[in-house]
């Protein structure tokens, strides 16, 4: 197992109310990049989690846990959010399916 893809685990900061304008200001985007090694989920996987076939899920596996709060996880230009996790004695696995 190749631990060659970045990662990025995001927390999200909501932006500041401005009661002046009545309007919230931009959110902040915190980024902690890991590598993982990140795969399509398999069709058994998939049934235990979802109880069906569910497009755009992936399996991530981290050598290390990884224990910060984060509120999703990007892998390259797409967002995921954590539908399962797993901690092993020394490895973490997420099964995650695509944000929109």
């Amino acid at each position: 197992m190749r631990y060659d893809t970045p990662i990025y685990f995001q927390k999200l900061t909501p932006g500041e109310y401005d009661p002046a304008t009545g309007n919230y200001g931009e959110d902040a985007i915190s980024e902690d990049m890991k590598s993982a090694s990140v795969m399509d989920t398999g069709t058994n996987t998939m049934m235990l989690v979802y109880s069906g076939i569910k497009e755009g899920s992936l399996t991530i596996h981290l050598q290390n846990h990884y224990d910060r709060l984060f509120d999703r996880i990007r892998v390259g230009n797409k967002t995921y959010g954590v539908d399962f996790s797993r901690k092993l004695r020394t490895k973490q696995v997420y099964v995650v399916s695509e944000v929109v």
